[in-house]
């Protein structure tokens, strides 16, 4: 499947919406730390509702660490610096989506890891900033499972 991979994420409700998503496609959910609240937070738990027990949520002290889990899957940084619309890359299953906070987005040492290839866009209208980090895991996830015919394994 997909690993989703949320870098110091800081509102709670987008987590817990991306727990939700987490479990309903199948994709794991990557949190690297620090998070801006606690897992067990009620903001959080509310948005996830009870799919908290559903999801494969795993808890990083940084990205190496992360990466290392992850095995010889490719890494895509979703970014609104990136050159490629994530509606023009192939997607494969193991793939793993890297997102930026809310509030900084990804730092530039992060950025700096990443080559052009790696690096996706969502399309937006001109001079709009982001879109909400829940919106846009969602939309990555299910145009990645779209593209391997929403196989479950």
């Amino acid at each position: 499947m997909f690993h989703i991979i949320l870098f110091a994420p800081q509102i709670p409700p987008n987590t817990g919406n991306i727990i939700r998503l987490s479990a309903n496609t199948g994709a794991q959910l990557h949190l690297i730390e620090p998070l801006g609240f606690h897992l067990d937070e009620k903001s959080c738990r509310r948005a996830g509702l009870d799919y908290h027990l559903l999801a494969d949520v795993h808890l990083h002290k940084n990205l190496e660490n992360c990466a290392k889990t992850l095995g010889s899957g490719r890494l895509f940084a979703i970014t609104s610096h990136g050159t490629t619309s994530l509606f023009d890359q192939k997607l494969v299953a193991g793939d793993a989506f890297l997102f930026g906070s809310e509030t900084t987005g990804l730092p530039e040492t992060i950025h700096a890891r990443f080559n052009a290839e790696q690096k996706l866009r969502l399309p937006m209208i001109a001079g709009n900033r982001s879109l909400n980090l829940a919106n846009a895991a969602s939309i990555v996830v299910y145009e990645a499972w779209r593209q391997t015919g929403f196989a479950t394994a």
